[in-house]
């Protein structure tokens, strides 16, 4: 069994957190000692990792909610899981498209920066080294 901030370290999350996530639901099955602290399972950390999961990949609290009241109520509801998972993990993939592009974009400038230390030359991408004239005021 671990404490809030045992379970906390053990998942790479604040306690704060995970205080959060347990106030709205996401653990039904968290055990309390006799002095009413949170005592998480094996079990419970495999709760906060599907919870961690669909965070990062941007679903709200709402959803996960839902998700976890589905898996409560048990097999008749793997269908509807199922399509929550796909649609996760399609809003994931059209996240990493996009995050790759960035990357992309990074890489080139990072490139072109370089080129520039290298041969020592100015940056004309600059609009201030496009118009000299142009006075900058802060």
């Amino acid at each position: 069994m671990y404490t809030v901030k045992e379970a906390a370290q053990k998942m790479d999350i604040s306690e704060h957190t995970l205080r959060f996530w347990a106030k709205s639901g996401f653990f039904p099955f968290v055990k309390r000692d006799n002095n009413n602290i949170r005592q998480f399972s094996e079990d419970d950390l495999e709760w906060i990792k599907i919870v961690k999961c669909l965070r990062a990949v941007g679903t709200d609290n709402k959803s996960i909610k839902k998700y976890i009241d589905l898996c409560i109520v048990g097999d008749s509801t793997i269908k509807e899981r199922y399509d929550i998972i796909l649609s996760t993990k399609k809003r994931l993939q059209e996240q990493m498209v996009n995050l790759n592009k960035q990357l992309e974009l990074l890489e080139y400038k990072e490139n072109f920066y370089q080129s520039l230390l290298d041969n020592k030359h100015k940056d004309t991408w600059n609009p201030i080294n496009r118009n000299k004239k142009a006075k900058v005021t802060i």
